[in-house]
């Protein structure tokens, strides 16, 4: 740093132990936070914004500025508050708390503290200031009869919530707009003259003109009509603008994408591996657009050479560049029933980036040998180019294996001994899964068909085959390889990570399995191996379904992080995702992080540093968690659209969770899931036990359990909700030991 930046903070009579960061990012650097902090500590008092300029010695115009920024920012981070006096002054973690705010449906909600630790409540009365979302500070007040700390609200930082998508309803002369985001409890009223042409019951966009206060409800104008409320595909036009999913390219995007170079030339100093008379082949879902990764196998001396070659996103998306940040931004392509919002435009996701049969594509390839046991003993990566030999499905895949004779495969033929190569490969990886004791639950998921005009028709179980388990266990491969690879060299890397189970949730999990006289081993440091043994050991009980459920939710969500804590499920020291960078940011990073480690730069001048591959953890594992719930919200919508007219019905189910409030029941054949209310279940008083995972009568004894087998019939559906209702008719309860209806 020269000594004219340096001279610029010395004259503040402070040292600023951020000098040369805030240098190097600044032409006419300003005191950093770290500086601001320490001074106003040091003064032990709040002062205003031209006192901390006076004693700092900032007095040209762009330096009160750019201070005038700094401090707004800081206002907006909690790590600052402005007092009435127009006073900046330290926030007292003791006493102020910053945080965003969680909202419930019925009205209260919850800080989460910036910090971490445990969360304030908030009343509804303090609520009604606030929407889910915002950034706020608070007081912390007292403890509430529940032992809970609350907040009050001091400041409000930074609102979160400009615009909600709802239901435009008109009664007794007044228009308002209920949010389809059910964590935000407040209507917004909307003016006559602000109704934009919607009519009663539509579904509307409305943008917040006025934020609520703790007198008045937020005011609103719609911006846009989505349409009436049972149209076909409207779910989704609903879930889109719930969750802010981005779904719309900029036209800047669309341009770049446009006028990518299409042609795929290895020219004369290519240093890619021309892999086209290679047979690779895709092997995906029958309904799938985008194939990101292609596979080959060979037999060996010592087992196999495995190929996995995917889709070079990072060849076309520049760091930086439109398409990059527009990517970086959706984090991932989210998958709705029969639609996708794809993370890259289709020029790329279903073009260039498109393993497509009988087209050139560049591609980057992962190269295993993998002994007879399942061991990988040696892995490469290289640049190359290749030509997909076929596009195949799953279905066919595992036809082809069980050698089931069928006209419509001959055409496959030749590729035939490689397809056999990589089912005997997949059977060494899975002996060698199964002896690390890596997890495998037996989960069940649903597929939603659909008729004409987007009407439901069935709902059906997805059931997985080897072709499925084949394509899996070659993904893992590579994606451990990418771990390693980058490991060795040291880089600046995104894994993904999943923990253990915590001390309280394996406590509770000892209590729930000890009431079956079952027992977890592996004492205080429970390992995967452990929960895949005792799965084994109730493989053939009735309750085997309770019993993994428990298992699964005592498990913690996995994460990408910087950090490598392993991955606990996979019972795996470091792992990454490599294979998908078509439809997951963080794939495309480790594709960028492999790529220069291939032209032979140092890990300290890669384009991320290690605090940048943080914040995109959180960013990536944030948008994926929105993916997730904005597609269980489409899911749900359209089950409760299908069991609409099937009110009056009966049908068997399973107890899939248990409440304070009552229990879901998960319907055996047709997957939707409804609520059987505690105020249904008379002539007793019944008591929540949340370790044993079950209501219990306080009179009779019988208890509705998870995993326990229910009739119910359907009393009430509630589209706005996602809301199924059902009655119980019978039940296998227990009372007191004995088995009772």
């Amino acid at each position: 740093m020269g000594s004219a930046k340096k001279q610029h903070f010395r004259k503040f009579n402070y040292q600023d132990p951020e000098a040369e960061r805030e240098a190097s990012k600044y032409a006419n650097p300003i005191p950093s936070r770290e500086l601001i902090l320490r001074f106003l500590k040091n003064k032990g008092l709040p002062l205003t914004r031209e006192e901390i300029a006076d004693q700092l010695g900032l007095k040209d115009e762009a330096d009160l500025d750019a201070l005038r920024r700094r401090l707004r920012a800081m206002e907006r981070d909690g790590q600052l508050l402005q007092n009435r006096n127009q006073c900046y002054c330290l926030i007292n973690r003791t006493d102020l708390v910053s945080g965003r705010i969680i909202g419930h449906p019925d009205g209260f909600g919850f800080l989460r503290p910036d910090e971490g630790g445990e969360d304030l409540f908030l009343s509804p009365r303090e609520m009604r200031a606030l929407l889910h979302g915002d950034r706020a500070v608070l007081r912390v007040k007292g403890v509430d009869h529940r032992g809970r700390k609350e907040g009050a609200l001091v400041e409000i930082l930074e609102r979160n919530t400009e615009q909600v998508v709802g239901r435009l309803y008109r009664e007794g002369g007044v228009n308002f707009v209920v949010p389809d985001n059910k964590k935000i409890a407040q209507d917004i009223l909307i003016s006559d003259s602000c109704l934009g042409g919607a009519a009663h019951g539509q579904i509307v966009v409305a943008a917040i003109l006025e934020q609520p206060s703790k007198r008045n409800r937020p005011i609103g104008r719609v911006i846009e009509v989505l349409g009436d409320h049972m149209a076909p595909g409207m779910e989704i036009q609903m879930a889109l603008r719930s969750y802010e999913l981005p779904f719309e390219w900029p036209r800047e995007v669309v341009e770049e994408a446009e006028n990518l170079n299409a042609s795929v030339d290895l020219g004369v100093d290519s240093q890619r591996t021309d892999l086209r008379t290679i047979p690779l082949v895709t092997i995906d879902g029958e309904d799938a657009k985008d194939f990101d990764d292609a596979v080959y196998c060979k037999r060996t001396s010592k087992g196999w050479r495995l190929l996995v070659a995917i889709a070079d996103v990072s060849h076309y998306v520049a760091p930086a560049s439109g398409l990059d940040r527009e990517a970086a931004n959706r984090g991932t392509s989210v998958y709705f029933p029969e639609q996708v919002i794809p993370m890259l435009p289709e020029a790329l996701s279903n073009g260039l980036c498109s393993l497509v049969p009988e087209q050139d594509r560049f591609c980057m390839v992962c190269e295993l040998l993998i002994s007879q046991d399942g061991t990988i003993y040696r892995s490469r990566f290289f640049d190359a180019v290749m030509r997909s030999h076929a596009r195949l499905t799953y279905t066919q895949v595992a036809q082809i294996l069980s050698d089931e004779k069928s006209d419509r495969l001959k055409r496959f033929k030749p590729l035939v001994p490689h397809l056999k190569e990589l089912y005997a490969l997949y059977r060494a990886l899975r002996a060698r899964r199964e002896a690390r004791g890596a997890m495998d639950f037996d989960t069940q998921e649903s597929v939603i068909i659909f008729g004409s005009a987007r009407k439901i028709e069935k709902i059906i179980p997805l059931v997985r085959n080897d072709a499925h388990r084949l394509i899996e266990e070659c993904m893992l491969a590579a994606n451990c390889a990418a771990a390693t690879f980058l490991e060795k060299k040291k880089m600046p890397r995104l894994l993904r990570v999943h923990e253990g189970p915590n001390d309280e949730k394996l406590a509770d999990l000892r209590i729930f399995l000890g009431e079956l006289g079952l027992a977890l081993d592996g004492g205080e440091d429970p390992q995967p191996h452990d929960y895949m043994d005792l799965i084994r050991r109730v493989s053939e009980r009735p309750d085997r379904h309770l019993i993994q459920t428990v298992l699964l939710r005592s498990l913690a969500q996995a994460v990408y992080s910087t950090e490598n804590k392993g991955h606990f499920g996979l019972a795996l020291e470091t792992y990454t995702h490599f294979t998908s960078p078509i439809r997951r940011y963080p794939d495309l990073i480790i594709h960028r992080a492999i790529r220069h480690c291939l032209l032979g730069k140092k890990a300290n001048s890669f384009v991320y540093s290690h605090s940048d591959l943080a914040m995109l953890g959180e960013h990536c594992s944030t948008t994926e968690r929105r993916a997730d719930e904005a597609t269980r919200d489409v899911v749900t919508w359209l089950k409760c659209e299908y069991m609409l007219d099937k009110i009056g019905e009966q049908f068997s189910g399973v107890i899939s969770g248990v409440t304070s409030f009552g229990f879901f029941v998960e319907l055996s054949d047709v997957y939707v899931e409804g609520l059987v209310h505690i105020s249904s279940l008379r002539r007793d008083y019944f008591h929540f036990d949340p370790v044993r995972h079950r209501l219990e009568g306080e009179r009779s004894g019988v208890s509705y359990r998870l995993g326990d087998g229910v009739q119910v019939v359907v009393v009430r559906v509630d589209l706005d909700e996602r809301k199924i209702d059902f009655d119980l008719i019978a039940a296998r309860t227990k009372s007191r030991g004995r088995s009772r209806r």
